[in-house]
């Protein structure tokens, strides 16, 4: 049922225009402002699904490999452990990594029951990756493949997620499965996935929240053509009543922030963006105070599903902390001393007190590492990281092997990604095209914060912290795509040429990632292979 507004009525005005896609017909206000789905809806899904299917075997096969603890994997897989058997992270023995790729499993520091804060561990991210990795380890147990299983699910979920909402975007399934594709064959996300670090899970969360809310901006267009249809056109337009994809878009973004503080920065982006979906859809219509339509009918639903949600979501990850005697300042014996009234006043105020010491620590960590790079060498693949190198004797035939697992991204992908953000920002200067806004806008909030950072605080930061920008520099790619093939109604000859255009850079992808595959996973090949691969060598050994 329509939802109408009967103040300050006013008399239907002509029909909306708005820019089309190229190729584009204006029809009625329904197929100008909501542009139906492609035909084949069967194949809307299948595709995603076979793509998808497609990157589940890349990141499954041979997923307990290496049997080592890489890189970070030695905070976040025991802390993953900590949190199922203790709620909370917990000091592990010395040597705990040789005890685990034994085969052992006791790697507590032990305590008595009345000093039990003194074996509480200090860590610097929220609990909700380590929750998502502690699923594996509870199902496969404390081993590679255990704490490695969540990352390679939500891998494999993104794909799926990102062709779905390519598709949605560009109204093609082609299109759909390539961005889903060109995620599958990107090495960095392809590590990622294979690795027990918490940025897959905070890239899987944010683009689920955008995802979510180009669901929504549909759904919000659909319902104002409805009103616009059937009721009288007003000033304002109708309030829209619940949104669920936008409660659901808030619900991934405090998981994102969740998982680490930087979702913050797509939180606010997004909202932001949301409301702004919402005034050019107003406007769209007809009315002729868009943004006194947000305002007053969207801006009260907004804070609810885009602010308070995600803060509900975020307190709710620490529930493990709140009722664990063993977290990390959390003065159990103090907050259970008196009165459940203080316990929950004491047990927040250590709540804040302790979130007040790890803000101190992410502005403040500026220790030197080897493998750290700035923002700025981010898009151009400088320094990669090395999660695991080992160069065993006589395992390839020659004199002297490797083994590695490098996490960079594909440089075919990476490279064609920054020219088609190139020309993005040229297509948004000249059309205004929602598409390419949402994308720039996405990528620079997983980019540009942390410039601040780097040259204000010279802050410890590393490659990997740009996985969350490469959904969106793939829905650059895959936009840049269309245009390249151009409308349904260009020449044939000149389609033709587009997607052998577009079909060799899928190619060029696929055997970029053939060549960086032994490096990302650990083959063992001789040393003069494994130095070939190296694209930079000041940067990349």
């Amino acid at each position: 049922m329509a939802v109408t507004d009967f103040t300050n009525q006013a008399p239907k005005q002509p029909e909306p225009q708005e820019p089309q896609p190229p190729g584009g017909t204006r029809g009625s206000a329904r197929d100008r402002l909501v542009p139906p789905m492609p035909a084949g809806a069967l194949w809307g899904w299948l595709g995603p699904l076979l793509v998808a299917a497609f990157g589940a075997i890349l990141r499954f096969t041979n997923l307990g490999h290496p049997r080592a603890v890489m890189f970070d994997e030695t905070y976040y897989a025991k802390d993953a452990s900590a949190l199922l058997t203790f709620g909370a992270e917990h000091n592990v023995v010395k040597d705990a990594d040789k005890i685990l790729m034994g085969g052992g499993t006791e790697i507590w520091q032990k305590c008595a029951p009345a000093e039990i804060d003194k074996c509480a561990s200090y860590v610097v991210h929220p609990p909700l990756g380590k929750w998502m990795i502690g699923v594996g380890e509870q199902i496969f147990g404390m081993t590679p493949f255990g704490w490695r299983f969540a990352g390679a699910v939500v891998g494999v979920l993104s794909i799926l997620i990102l062709a779905r909402v390519a598709r949605r975007m560009t109204r093609s399934t082609m299109l759909g499965c390539l961005a889903g594709l060109l995620l599958a064959l990107d090495g960095l996300h392809f590590v990622l996935s294979r690795t027990a670090l918490l940025d897959i899970f905070l890239m899987f969360w944010v683009l689920a929240g955008f995802a979510c809310l180009v669901v929504d901006r549909d759904w919000v267009r659909d319902r104002l053509v409805t009103w616009y249809e059937t009721s009288p056109l007003s000033d304002l337009g109708p309030g829209l009543g619940l949104r669920p994809w936008r409660i659901a878009a808030g619900l991934c973004l405090g998981a994102a922030c969740a998982v680490k503080w930087s979702g913050v920065f797509f939180l606010v982006a997004f909202a932001v963006m949301s409301l702004l979906w919402d005034a050019g859809a107003r406007r769209a219509i007809g009315l002729r105070k868009p943004y006194a339509g947000v305002f007053g009918k969207d801006l009260t639903g907004a804070l609810g599903a885009m602010a308070l949600l995600p803060a509900f979501t975020y307190i709710a990850s620490w529930a493990g902390w709140f009722a664990s005697a063993g977290g990390w300042g959390r003065n159990w014996a103090q907050a259970t001393s008196q009165g459940p009234g203080f316990f929950v006043f004491d047990s927040l105020r250590s709540w804040l007190s302790y979130h007040f010491q790890v803000l101190g620590f992410h502005t403040g960590l500026a220790t030197p590492h080897n493998y750290e790079s700035d923002p700025w060498t981010w898009p151009l693949l400088l320094r990669p990281v090395a999660f695991f190198y080992e160069s065993p004797k006589g395992a390839c035939g020659a004199d002297s092997c490797s083994q590695a697992v490098l996490g960079v991204g594909t440089p075919v992908i990476w490279y064609g990604g920054l020219a088609a953000l190139v020309a993005m920002v040229a297509w948004y200067v000249a059309t205004r095209d929602w598409r390419a806004g949402a994308v720039l806008l996405a990528y620079a909030a997983g980019w540009l914060p942390w410039f601040y950072w780097a040259i204000a605080d010279n802050r410890t930061m590393f490659l990997f912290y740009a996985i969350p920008m490469v959904p969106f520099m793939i829905l650059a790619i895959v936009l840049a795509a269309g245009l390249i093939i151009g409308p349904a109604s260009a020449p044939q000859g000149r389609r033709i040429v587009g997607a052998a255009v577009v079909g060799a850079f899928a190619l060029l992808a696929l055997v970029n990632f053939w060549w960086l595959y032994p490096v990302l996973t650990a083959e063992i090949v001789p040393y003069a292979e494994w130095s070939s691969r190296m694209l930079f060598k000041k940067g990349w050994i």
